[in-house]
């Protein structure tokens, strides 16, 4: 239905095939007419039958091309003795001779058959043993249905010389000798192509059906004004010819389950035909009734041997099914392993470069795995790996494979389909949203997702191995760069390419008891979601005017047992399970709402420096959500200075440049922070357009003491003056370093020598110290 759906031209065949058989059911005309529709029909459906298979040889490569082209030399010798039978009984109007030409051309076709078996996919010793069995059990079933149903009257009809009774009985024991060779063949070929074979079996089958029902009735004189063994091989044509456009237009794709054992259906169809040879047997013996008990006995031993290979058949699938769980399956998750997930991205490559179908990989790998398993114990990282396997075949579209590679790894091949491979890998990370269940605590875990597409056909093809060393690149750099998340693969990406060094530094993270440390992270799902996040507010002081000149947010966690926590106490957990996102948009609206006290354009513009991670900057929309913010608070842009974390690296510099000059064409300042202690320091100077520069506190704390440090301050101080950029300084702990700065020709500084970050109420009764206009800081 399928084809027919896909193409008009098989619906309009099917059309002319139920035509034919209704006229010849019919008796449309009388005799004459019917038997030339007959004839004629029948050269004209093997012709087609035979172009199909040349069409399929031509499709096809090695053995199934040799096949096809085989089974089309069958098939002209079809039309060939359909063309003598049709001039016989057309033009001549009398029967052909028999023996003649047209059985010649007949006959053809089993040994075309027999050419298939040979080059059946079967081997070793013992598949060439089990096919030698099945074939002397379906032959020897087969022929005690066909002795008794038409050789035997064949060899006890008195009207036959020997000849003619030899000749007679070949086209029965050629048709025997057809199905049984084609139910072999079915049972080696690989799943792929067994639907397109079993389509070619049943078409020898009718086609078997139509000699014997021919052979019957011209034995009992009723043949030649009987339709149906026309009809009958006429079907079996059209399956083979079906079969053949199947195998010619069908993209091939061997699964990786190739190796998998035989379906249950494929091992049973060498016996289906002994029940019916027995009953045949039975009935046709039955007449005597001195061998009824021994018939009776045999009959019944047939079948319970039967019955009992038929069990053990079963048990043996079970447990072969049990040796390819095992072998291609994990045994925690249920989930495809390595070898597995690697066999089916080999031919989902293969595929990839026969016709450009698109094919990408995701590999992800969970952040803070190991605490689960430290804290909770081992058996609650098992449950939790098996939810994580539950939860990403939900999140993925059927037709593609989820594996575990190992450990807390997974991957997920995505072939063509409707979906884009970033929409999936979104939904797959919005898997992870919900906490998980264990031993009663909340656990939120998050993982870092790699993402490649394999390269187009216009480019340089690409292997497994190297396919999914680029995902695990892309997924390496996610979780490097302390937000997870989703990583694209891009040309030159290296796993170098992103500063292991926190933003925030580990050593002050707090240390908790086990269990605690898991809370802690439902904790701080939970205030991340309720907005409970504090902010509290550094001053930055001009150093040539002692002014506040602005201010930088730091996110505070009040913590109901733990106190107040600081930035490098619990961002490192934000940062791993994914929630930056949410926290930014947090710190954005509540530095937006307090800023709003105190910015009084042209009487105290006193702007607001709010973090943003890098990745950020890769977002188009990022200054039409920031300034949606602000209009939200009546605030102008100039009241924020955007920093960039310079730990980490931006995935697209291009797109962060664009990003960053529709900020500043906008009136929003632009900063680097952190500058000197992570990614790319000199490479955001160059490529892009900032307007501040913030110096590492681990270069501006260590300058009395260090000369080289100092040299280096003064000389990032000097090179803003010349790229026209403010400095400011980063950690200044004492009047010393304050006034070597100033020296140096620092423009703005910042540190607990100054001010101490404060919560707003503070902050404002500081700014309210002065009237006197602070204003934007300007570069000197």
């Amino acid at each position: 239905m399928r084809m027919i759906r896909a193409n008009p031209s098989y619906a309009a065949g099917m059309v002319v095939y139920l035509v034919f058989v209704c006229w010849l059911l019919a008796g449309w005309g009388g005799p004459q007419v019917t038997t030339f529709v007959s004839s004629v029909g029948f050269v004209a459906f093997s012709g087609l039958t035979c172009g199909c298979a040349v069409w399929a040889a031509r499709a096809g490569r090695g053995s199934i091309r040799i096949g096809w082209l085989a089974i089309a030399v069958g098939f002209l010798g079809w039309v060939i003795g359909g063309l003598v039978w049709a001039y016989h009984q057309v033009i001549l109007g009398v029967a052909p001779p028999f023996p003649s030409v047209a059985d010649v051309g007949f006959l053809a076709l089993p040994v075309a058959v027999a050419v298939v078996w040979v080059l059946r996919t079967a081997t070793g010793r013992m598949s060439a043993v089990r096919q030698l069995l099945d074939g002397t059990v379906i032959a020897s079933a087969l022929f005690l249905l066909v002795w008794v149903s038409v050789l035997n009257e064949v060899f006890t009809d008195n009207r036959l010389d020997p000849v003619r009774t030899a000749l007679t009985a070949i086209y029965p024991i050629a048709a025997l000798t057809m199905v049984t060779m084609s139910i072999l063949v079915l049972s080696a070929v690989p799943p792929g192509r067994r639907y397109i074979l079993g389509l070619v079996t049943a078409g020898l089958v009718a086609i078997a059906m139509g000699d014997l029902t021919a052979l019957y009735m011209k034995l009992q004189d009723a043949y030649p004004g009987s339709p149906f063994p026309v009809i009958s091989k006429v079907t079996g044509l059209l399956m083979i010819a079906a079969g053949a456009v199947m195998s010619a237009t069908v993209k091939r794709r061997q699964e990786a389950d190739d190796h998998r054992p035989l379906p249950t259906t494929i091992m049973w169809l060498p016996y289906a035909p002994m029940p019916f040879a027995v009953a045949a047997a039975v009935a046709h013996l039955w007449p005597d009734a001195g061998i009824r008990p021994v018939l009776l006995g045999s009959a019944i031993l047939v079948i319970a041997a039967l019955i009992r290979q038929l069990t053990v058949l079963v048990e043996n699938r079970r447990l072969l099914d049990e040796v390819a769980m095992h072998a291609f399956r994990d045994p925690l998750t249920g989930l495809a392993n390595r070898l597995l997930f690697t066999d089916r991205l080999d031919h989902a490559i293969e595929l990839q470069h026969r016709d450009g179908r698109p094919v990408a990989v995701l590999s992800l790998d969970l952040d803070d795995f190991k605490l689960v398993n430290d804290n909770l114990g081992h058996h609650c990282g098992d449950a939790l790996l098996r939810e994580i396997a539950g939860r990403l075949v939900r999140s993925v579209p059927p037709g593609h494979t989820v594996a575990r590679l190992g450990g807390d790894e997974f991957a997920i091949i995505l072939e063509a389909g409707p979906e884009g491979p970033e929409d999936i890998a979104d939904r797959v990370m919005r898997a992870f949203d919900d906490a998980f269940q264990l031993d009663g605590e909340d656990v939120y875990i998050h993982p870092s997702i790699g993402l490649v597409a394999a390269p187009g056909l216009a480019e340089p093809p690409i292997d497994t191995e190297e396919l999914l060393k680029r995902a695990d690149v892309a997924m390496y750099v996610a979780k490097r760069s302390g937000v997870g998340g989703i990583q694209m693969f891009v040309p030159g990406m290296q796993i170098g390419d992103v500063d292991t060094a926190p933003a925030w530094g580990d050593s002050g993270q707090i240390r908790l008891p086990p269990v605690s440390e898991i809370r802690l992270l439902g904790e701080l799902r939970r205030v991340v979601d309720g907005g409970d996040l504090r902010l509290a507010y550094q001053p930055q002081i001009s150093l040539a005017t002692g002014d506040i000149v602005g201010v930088e947010a730091l996110v505070r966690w009040p913590h109901p047992d733990l106190g107040v926590l600081t930035p490098n106490q619990f961002l490192p957990l934000i940062r791993r399970n994914g929630l930056m996102g949410a926290v930014t948009d947090l710190v954005l609206e509540q530095a937006a709402r307090d800023a709003a006290a105190w910015y009084r354009p042209g009487i105290r513009e006193v702007p607001v420096a709010i973090n943003l991670f890098a990745p950020s900057f890769n977002d188009a929309t990022l200054p039409e959500r920031i300034g949606a913010v602000l209009a939200g608070h009546g605030l102008p842009p100039e009241a924020v200075t955007i920093e960039i974390t310079e730990h980490y690296l931006l995935a697209n510099v291009r797109q962060a440049r664009n990003v960053i000059e529709q900020l500043r064409r906008a009136g929003f300042r632009v900063s680097i922070d952190d500058f000197g202690s992570g990614y790319a320091t000199m490479s955001y100077l160059r490529d892009l357009p900032i307007d501040e520069l913030k110096l590492d506190r681990n270069f501006v704390a260590p300058m009395l003491q260090n000369p080289r440090a100092a040299a280096i301050v003064h000389s990032v101080i000097k090179l803003t003056h010349t790229l026209g950029i403010t400095s400011v300084a980063e950690g200044v702990e004492d009047a010393e370093t304050a006034e070597l700065l100033r020296g140096y020709g620092c423009t703005v500084a910042q540190g607990n020598y100054f001010a101490e970050p404060v919560f707003t109420t503070a902050l404002q009764a500081q700014l309210d110290v002065t009237t006197r206009r602070a204003a934007p800081p300007s570069a000197v």
